[in-house]
């Protein structure tokens, strides 16, 4: 079987589409791993009131941890100087901006960008859809990162989303342990493809047709 990128390579390939005084709003699982990765000058910002705050706090620095400073996935951030915390009605009107760029988690990306993220749909109850609406709709730019496909091996960039919708047409980019995908208006154009993978091994584990780019790579970080 062919390797995959781990997550890991993926939250470091996410992190590469942001540069200095971009103001981020990272979701929870997968994108919190780009954290770790985000280039000097990045701002952070956090739905549940945080702006311009330092790095997380990791596990061997428990010793850093303030009760006060905690993000919206739950971890433990430092303060930095110029930061700022405010209320919910802020923060979303912030989220509502446009001037937010956003990376997120998937269940589906669909070949119009449509974007389910908060409940496979299997589970009824299961899943709270969070701020993540309004980062969907309200960033300037959506960036998703997810596994190319289910653990049991169904695409998860379809044709047409099956599970709850958390918004339509919002997604920019999608980045997969095996691939780089842009949406744009003439479908999806598949620009890099994970070490040793071709463009038709992408396509048969991807439901929508992709447009191959012409300059097509290799995922590189």
């Amino acid at each position: 079987m062919k390797q995959r990128l781990e997550r890991e390579v993926i939250a470091m390939r996410a992190a590469k589409e942001l540069m200095d005084g971009d103001y981020v709003n990272l979701g929870i699982g997968l994108p919190n791993l780009c954290a770790l990765h985000i280039p000097e000058g990045v701002i952070f910002h956090s739905e549940n009131g945080a702006l311009g705050y330092g790095p997380l706090v990791m596990q061997d620095e428990v010793e850093k941890a303030d009760q006060h400073y905690v993000d919206a996935g739950a971890r433990y951030f430092t303060p930095a100087p110029g930061m700022a915390i405010f209320d919910l009605v802020i923060s979303f009107a912030m989220i509502r901006s446009g001037r937010l760029i956003t990376i997120l988690g998937g269940f589906q990306v669909s070949e119009k960008g449509d974007l389910a993220n908060w409940n496979t749909g299997e589970d009824p109850l299961g899943g709270t859809i969070g701020g993540g609406m309004d980062l969907a709709v309200g960033a300037k730019r959506v960036i998703i990162t997810m596994e190319h496909t289910t653990k049991d091996g169904k695409p998860k960039i379809v044709k047409r989303c099956t599970a709850p919708l958390t918004a339509r047409k919002c997604v920019d980019l999608v980045i997969t342990d095996l691939a780089v995908i842009e949406v744009t208006p003439e479908g999806l154009l598949l620009k890099e493809v994970a070490p040793g993978w071709s463009a038709a091994e992408v396509q048969a584990l991807t439901e929508p047709r992709l447009i191959v780019a012409r300059d097509l790579k290799e995922i590189e970080l």
